[in-house]
């Protein structure tokens, strides 16, 4: 079975787009694909998700309670555990495991919800 080749017909609508406006094309297309992903996600963790998506990223299963728990205290649980020690480790210029033991013990919080004030 041969199929016909319509290579041409589909890239039509592409054919003169150049390079940089291709690549812009195909991030906006991404972003399409993957925005609804992201909203299913902050709509439909659990803290089990979170507690198992921190030991993935070497969070000490006696931290990940204390982190979850505080990401639910303070609105962040939607922006996913995980992303909240992530940012930290970042904007602290630290590991993510320094971070997750920060956050254990109670710090940080303040600087990790004014990260995410407004959405991101």
């Amino acid at each position: 079975m041969k199929r016909a080749d319509d290579f041409e017909q589909r890239r039509k609508h592409i054919a003169n787009l150049t390079d940089e406006e291709l690549y812009n094309r195909f991030w906006e297309l991404t972003d399409k694909v993957v925005d609804p992903l992201l909203e299913m996600g902050r709509k439909n963790t659990t803290p089990s998700v979170e507690r198992a998506v921190l030991l993935r990223m070497g969070v000490s299963s006696l931290d990940t309670p204390k982190i979850v728990q505080g990401c639910m205290d303070r609105g962040l649980m939607g922006h996913g555990a995980g992303h909240v020690v992530y940012k930290v480790s970042q904007a602290k210029n630290i590991s993510i495991r320094e971070a997750s033991i920060k956050l254990a013990e109670g710090e940080y919080w303040d600087d990790a919800v004014a990260m995410f004030k407004g959405g991101k």
